[in-house]
């Protein structure tokens, strides 16, 4: 099912309070039911029960929103329990008019489809609650989260416009990466959601130069992106960072790439 949302009027959007708080989501989403999540990733197994409301999530509202001008959405997947980012981040987002929301216990204990379920009811919840730009509803993540968010970037493309995978990154196709050595399929997306994935969306996948997933980034960056003619995507090689969150500097160089031709000049320039 593609998905379309509706426009909605500042003065329909509920009252909220500016900088990081806990918060939780009541309403169940279609595009997160589990018979969509197995046709979405065309899964063999079945995600089984998943209340929404039983979940917990990380809100970051800069102090500059509000609900007159539309702002993006940096959604998270944290590899451990809490959706914690780099401080230095933060005012990168804030600068790129970009809100921020990460569940609770979404790390790599959890199950795949429970993972996928947090962070596509937090993209449509934060359409909801604030005045959301949809061509800027960008999801990361970091190591076992960041493949998460791969698979969430192409597989639910027609939700979110772009992905920013950090240190990890999942595909569909298989990927050689060494003389007889290839990684298999992880997922596999629907057609009509894939198109969309390949020509509207963007894809900036983000590696270290000694992280030991730098060889399987650089070989999906070349042998499954570029070979599939995504029509946008960059690959960025931090120098001398192994398995870790690089500093905001390449945050930001990341942003810029999924931000291209979304942000008005006064708006881009003051995001540099």
């Amino acid at each position: 099912m593609l998905f379309a949302f509706g426009a909605v009027r500042a003065a329909e959007f509920p009252p909220f309070t500016a900088g990081k708080s806990v918060t939780s989501f009541t309403n169940r989403v279609i595009q997160a039911e589990a018979d969509e999540v197995k046709w979405r990733l065309h899964a063999e197994e079945d995600p089984g029960a998943f209340d929404i409301a039983k979940e917990k999530f990380q809100l970051i509202v800069p102090n500059g929103y509000s609900h007159k001008e539309p702002w993006g959405v940096f959604l998270w997947i944290s590899a451990g329990d809490a959706p914690a980012i780099p401080k230095d981040w933060e005012p990168v987002l804030a600068t790129r008019k970009l809100l921020f929301v990460g569940a609770f216990k979404s790390g790599n204990p959890r199950n795949l489809f429970d993972r996928v379920r947090l962070a596509v009811s937090a993209n449509v919840a934060l359409r909801e609650r604030f005045n959301v730009d949809g061509r800027r509803v960008y999801v990361s993540g970091f190591s076992g989260g960041a493949r998460v968010a791969s698979m969430v970037g192409v597989s639910w493309a027609d939700m979110f416009s772009g992905a920013m995978p950090f240190m990890g990154v999942n595909f569909y196709t298989d990927i050689p990466v060494a003389k007889g050595k290839t990684y298999p399929p992880d997922f596999i997306p629907d057609d009509d959601v894939l198109a969309i994935a390949k020509a509207k969306c963007r894809y900036a996948l983000v590696t270290g130069e000694k992280d030991f997933n730098r060889a399987g980034t650089k070989a999906v960056y070349e042998n499954g992106y570029r070979k599939e003619k995504f029509a946008n995507v960059l690959y960025l090689e931090v120098p001398g960072v192994g398995h870790a969150l690089p500093s905001a500097k390449w945050l930001d160089m990341g942003l810029e790439f999924l931000d291209k031709g979304k942000l008005a000049p006064k708006e881009q320039a003051a995001a540099r």
